[in-house]
């Protein structure tokens, strides 16, 4: 038996925004997207060219309020092929929330305050 990972799911507040910023700080483009018939839910799954696991976004009408994500002890990575790029473009945006120079990785935070990992591509 085997099993393949094939998408990651974030709740977020406001969808715009957080569409706006995966696809300015990671390349992510939406790929398609169920939306409730009362309009309770909007679910927008991105994804780009260099893979085929998706990252699920969830806005939920009768949740306006931020959502409390405890101490963040989580994170989904993404690999870059141009870390100096990656590192100034996120710089710029000013979503980096730590970086670690010893390992050669960062931070970023969406507008929801979920971290992401970026990473080099190692020899």
């Amino acid at each position: 038996m085997n099993f393949k990972m094939i998408h990651e799911n974030y709740n977020v507040k406001d969808l715009d925004a957080s569409l706006a910023f995966y696809d300015q700080a990671l390349g992510l483009k939406e790929v398609r997207r169920k939306t409730a018939q009362d309009g309770s839910y909007i679910i927008v799954y991105l994804a780009n060219s260099a893979s085929d696991f998706e990252l699920e976004l969830t806005w939920l009408r009768d949740h306006p309020q931020p959502y409390q994500l405890g101490e963040c002890e989580f994170h989904l990575a993404f690999r870059t092929d141009d870390m100096q790029a990656a590192h100034d473009l996120h710089e710029r945006m000013g979503c980096i929330c730590y970086e670690n120079p010893e390992m050669g990785i960062y931070f970023i935070t969406d507008p929801d305050g979920y971290w992401l990992e970026i990473v080099p591509i190692r020899g």
